[in-house]
This record gives C-alpha cells, sequence and structure tokens, in this order.
C-alpha cells in the first residue's frame, strides 16, 4: 500500500467515526453544495436573459437579491410575444428528452425526491442524478416554466451528498444524513437563509416531526454553503422591504382571516397539482414530451398573465410595493396554481418550493391591500401580508412551520414579523394538517422505512462487545498455508465455529467457518492440494469497545457465526501490514441472548 492510499484509507476511516466528524462532512459538503448553486444560479441568470431578453424581448423582473449578474448581451428592440408563447414549450421539450434518456428520477418536484431517498432509498440518488436535475431545471425555468429553482437545487446538494458518503463508504444512517447537509446546503445558498434552510431540510421529511439527528450536520452545511456562495456572487437579501413596526392586537384578526383563507386554497392546490399529475401518467404520449404539453398550458395562461411565467419572484417584489393591482394578485394566484401544476404535474423539471412561496405571497398581498382599502385601520401594512402570505401558506401545504417563518425572515430581514408569522403559520398547518404537496413525506419518525429498526438498533448501539465475548488467552488460529485437513481437524477440535487465518507477521487476512467445510469435511482428495488460504472469506473483526450494532452488521453482512475481537492492532515496524491480537471470539448466539436479557430488563423496569 503506497504511502498515498495509507493516509487515504486514513482519513476515510477516521470520517467513519468519531463526534467531530460530522463537522468536516459538513464543512465539505456545504463548501460543494455552495459551489453547485453559485454556478447554478449564474447559468439559470444566462440562460433567462437570453431567452426572455434577447430572444422574446420581453424581460422578466427579478428582485434586488436575484440581480446577481449583468449579462453583456443587448435585448431585442421589440417584443416577440409568439416567442414568449412558445418558450415553455420549447423548455419542456428540451427538458424531457434530457430527463427521461437520462436520469428519469429527475423530473418533477427535486425535494420529494430527496424525501423519497431518505425515506425508501437509502440516502442514494445516482450521481448523474444532480447534473441532469440542473441543466433540466435551468431549460425548464429560462423556457419560463412555472417551477422554483429551490427545489432542485435541494436535490442537486443531496445528490452530491450521498455521492461523498458512498466514496468515503458511510452507513445508510450517515449517507442519509449527509443527504440532508447537502440539501440544506443547497437551500441556505439560494435563499441566503443558512438557519431556516437547515430546519426546513429536517423538517419537510415529515408531517408532525423533524429529523433531529441530521440537525448539526444541516446547520454547518447550510452557513459553509451560503459563505460560499455570498464569496462567489454576493449576499443581498432576496427582497428589499421597508422596516415594520410590531403588530397592534386590532392587526391580529387580519392575520387570522389570512390563515383561513390560506387553509382551503392550499388545500386546493394541493388537489389540482395531483390531480394533473394523474392526468399526464395516463396521457398515452411517450413521457419525454408530457413537460412540452405541460408547457404549452403554461403558455396559454402566460400569454394572458405573463406573472406566472418562471419563478415570479420579481413581481413578489412589485406586490411588496404596492405596484401590482389586487385584481392582478387574485388572477395570478389562480393561474400560478394551475400553471405550477402543468409545469411539474407533467413532468417539467422544478420545484414546488419556490411557486408556493409564490403563491403564498400573491394571496397575502390580496388579503392585505383588500383589507386596506377597505379597513385601513384594521389592514396598517398591507405589504406585511405579502411576507407573512409566504410562510403561512408553505407552512399548510407543506407542512414545515418553522423552517417556512425564519427563511422568510432571513430573506427579507422582516424580523419584526415573526409574531404573525408564528401565528398564521401554526393556525395554517393545524387546519392543513394530514395533507401535503410531498408525495413521499409520511407522518413521523415512526412511520418512516428509514426508522424501523430504531428500537433494536438503540439497545444494540448501547451494549459493548466487551460485554458479551469471553476472553481466551489462546484462539486456534492457522495460516494461509495450513493444509485442509489440519484446518478439519482443527475445527472438529476445538468448539469454535470460526477459525481466524494469520498470515505468518500476524495480520489477520480471512476467516474460515465450519459451515464452509462441512459439505466437504469427508473429502480426502483435498487434503493433498488446498490449502486454508483458498478456501478463507476476507476478514472482520471487532474491537472490545465497539458496540453490538456493529457487531450485528459484520455478522449480517460476513454470514460468520463468530467474529475475532481484536484487543488492538500497531502497524509492523518492519512491513506495512497490521499485527493483530485476537483476545477472543464473539458468538452471534451469545450476542443475541444478551441482547434478549437487556430487553426483557428494560421490560421489567
Amino acid at each position: 500500500m503506497s504511502g498515498l492510499e495509507r493516509i487515504r484509507s486514513g482519513l476515510i476511516e477516521s470520517l467513519r467515526g468519531g463526534g467531530t466528524r460530522w463537522i468536516v462532512l459538513g464543512l465539505g459538503s456545504g463548501a460543494v453544495s455552495g459551489l453547485a448553486a453559485g454556478l447554478f444560479s449564474f447559468l439559470l441568470e444566462v440562460a433567462s436573459h437570453l431567452s426572455f431578453g434577447v430572444l422574446a424581448g420581453m424581460p422578466q423582473p427579478v428582485p434586488p437579491g436575484d440581480d446577481l449578474i449583468q449579462v453583456p448581451v443587448e435585448l431585442a428592440r421589440e417584443p416577440r410575444r409568439w416567442v414568449f408563447f412558445l418558450l415553455p414549450s420549447l423548455g419542456g421539450l428540451l427538458s424531457g428528452i434530457l430527463v427521461y434518456r437520462l436520469a428519469p428520477e429527475a423530473a418533477g418536484p427535486g425535494t420529494d425526491e430527496v424525501i423519497r431517498a431518505f425515506h425508501r432509498g437509502r440516502g442514494v440518488i445516482r450521481p448523474r442524478v444532480p447534473f441532469v436535475k440542473g441543466i433540466a431545471t435551468i431549460l425548464t425555468l429560462a423556457g419560463g416554466g412555472s417551477a422554483g429553482k429551490e427545489g432542485p437545487i435541494a436535490q442537486i446538494g443531496a445528490g452530491l451528498g450521498s455521492y461523498l458518503a458512498g466514496v468515503l463508504g458511510l452507513s445508510a444512517r450517515d449517507r442519509r444524513i449527509l443527504l440532508l447537509a447537502g440539501a440544506a446546503g443547497g437551500l441556505g445558498a439560494i435563499f441566503r437563509a443558512p438557519l431556516g434552510s437547515a430546519l426546513t431540510a429536517i423538517e419537510v421529511l415529515y408531517r408532525e416531526d423533524f429529523e433531529s439527528d441530521a440537525l448539526v450536520p444541516c446547520v454547518i452545511a447550510s452557513v459553509t454553503a451560503y459563505v460560499v456562495f455570498v464569496l462567489l456572487l454576493g449576499g443581498a437579501q432576496i427582497f428589499a422591504v421597508p422596516s415594520f413596526d410590531l403588530i397592534s392586537p386590532i392587526e391580529v384578526p387580519g392575520y387570522l382571516l389570512l390563515a383561513a383563507i390560506a387553509v382551503p386554497i392550499g388545500r386546493s392546490y394541493i388537489s389540482i397539482f395531483h390531480r394533473l399529475r394523474l392526468w399526464f401518467d395516463r396521457i398515452a404520449i411517450p413521457q419525454m414530451y408530457k413537460p412540452m404539453l405541460g408547457g404549452l398550458g403554461v403558455g396559454i395562461i402566460g400569454f394572458w398573465l405573463p406573472e406566472v411565467y418562471g419563478a415570479g419572484w420579481g413581481f413578489l417584489q412589485q406586490a411588496i410595493d404596492q405596484k401590482l393591482a389586487i385584481t392582478t394578485m387574485a388572477l395570478v394566484v389562480a393561474g400560478k396554481i394551475l400553471a405550477t401544476s402543468l409545469t411539474i404535474g407533467s413532468g417539467g423539471s422544478g420545484g414546488v418550493f419556490g411557486p408556493t412561496l409564490f403563491i403564498g405571497g400573491m394571496l397575502g398581498g390580496l388579503i392585505g391591500f383588500g383589507g386596506n382599502a377597505l379597513l385601513p385601520e384594521m389592514f396598517p401594512r398591507p405589504d406585511a401580508y405579502v411576507l407573512v402570505g409566504m410562510a403561512s401558506f408553505f407552512a399548510g401545504v407543506t407542512s414545515a412551520p418553522i423552517g417556512a417563518m425564519l427563511m422568510v425572515a432571513e430573506m427579507t430581514g422582516g424580523y419584526e414579523l415573526l409574531p404573525p408569522l408564528m401565528l398564521v403559520g401554526v393556525v395554517s398547518i393545524i387546519f392543513s394538517r394530514g395533507r401535503s404537496i410531498y408525495v413521499h413525506q409520511v407522518r413521523d419518525r415512526f412511520s418512516s422505512p428509514a426508522h424501523l429498526g430504531d428500537l433494536t438498533i438503540n439497545v444494540l448501539e448501547e451494549m459493548k462487545v466487551s460485554d458479551v465475548f469471553e476472553e481466551s488467552e489462546a484462539v486456534p488460529t492457522v495460516t494461509p498455508a495450513t493444509g485442509f485437513r489440519s484446518v478439519r481437524d482443527l475445527i472438529l477440535q476445538t468448539r469454535e465455529a470460526t477459525l481466524p487465518v494469520l498470515s505468518p507477521r500476524g495480520e489477520l487476512v480471512g476467516l474460515i467457518t465450519a459451515e464452509q467445510i462441512r459439505p466437504v469435511m469427508d473429502d480426502h482428495q483435498l487434503s493433498g492440494f488446498v490449502v486454508a488460504g483458498d478456501i478463507a472469506i476476507p476478514p472482520v473483526f471487532v474491537h472490545p469497545d465497539d458496540d453490538l450494532y456493529r457487531a450485528h452488521e459484520l455478522f449480517r453482512a460476513s454470514g460468520c457465526p463468530q467474529i475475532p475481537v481484536v484487543e488492538f492492532a500497531r502497524e509492523d515496524s518492519e512491513d506495512t501490514g497490521r499485527v493483530h491480537r485476537i483476545a477472543g471470539m464473539l458468538d452471534y448466539r451469545a450476542m443475541m441472548r444478551a441482547y434478549g436479557r437487556e430487553l426483557a430488563h428494560r421490560r421489567e423496569g
């Protein structure tokens, strides 16, 4: 083994264990997610400028915090409305061909695929998915498809986190956590909201729970990605908002009215979204062409209501600035629900994250400005309703109130609005409980396939190998050159069911089990030419201070009835191999008897 390979092996081994590993892994996944988010945002802004500004001559407004670069390309002199109308179909066609030829799981909302991978996919996202998802989403959004970039960047970050876990050989549990850390990093960078994004990543998995084990790595990854993104493209808050005074008691009924209206509209949004997905599934045309059909529907809506194109956050800024008419906001709420359902329900690559915030903001503006026109003393700050509507509607539709509340506050700097954000978000989620726009979201940890073994795992993780195995001064061993007859005789003479195979210098190089040689125990023809090294399986071992859950996983993977217990291992000064001292053998049946006794003790207690 070369020096470089030994360093790499040592690094990977250190990252598999130890309390500080999540700091390193969180920093690594956050840095990669931040770079990916910066590249994605840059390419999306260039593509959107070219499609809307140069080809269609109808540039879309963007909020101040999303105007990150200046593209040195002149705009078209005159609007080309026919190009504007066809853009969603073209974007849907290109996106559909790319996705369904290379990575079908990149279709639809990115966040839902992250949730599915966590609960039912052992945290695995194929390495090609982040790249396909990024390009396909740029094609969809630059073409005017009604979707968000936040869900896709969450899937991109999650895919990079999953890939990193695979490279390091981490367990399924750790891979799931790194998956969430990558998603949190992507969201933290795109939203410029590190705390809210970290909480959203662990909250959106469940309707009534959190993935608390992932909180620390998600926070580290989100902050790291935010810093990287800011260094690359700048870090202004996405929306420019005025300062707000603390709400007075007379304003509370207005915010409760917003919650009361947001709940049924949120339910309708979920219903329309899922019904259109089913409808597109039943259409008898190739999958890759369905996003083009959805884009055609978006083009028809957008021809009369251009606010529904793309993410639409520039129009949210106009709503905050009181530049949109009340009737326009009312039409946009209905149009955006339908356009988003057409874009993503048809298999277009995009997220429901951004559109959900957009619909909520427009709904909040409709209530706030409408109320201000009728009862100005009860609605003194109608622009505040745009921000509160964003968080409350998202909370009700996705069952993620806390993350949404903090994200809106971080995106806008409107921390004075935390009381109404909390009030409206909680009311919305109470009356929307049990329904979510995310198909793969589950109720709580006990409903997740990822946590089916938690009760068993928790008990085994609290028990140590040293509590179970019997130490022995002379564990029977063989060398790779030991003949088959000697191996057979040793197994017959001892009570051990597994024989460690040690190299001449004392390195554990394999294992032989009685089960292996039982079928050929009486075959005397093997005695002359078969040696232990020919029949040994790869070695596995545990240390006395290892927990029994790790031992259980090694038993399950190797199929051995016994595993050597290595008290220590040191590097041989004359070679690069390891010298192992075998302190005893851990028996699977003895381990399970100890486990049963511990369970019985806990039940009695």
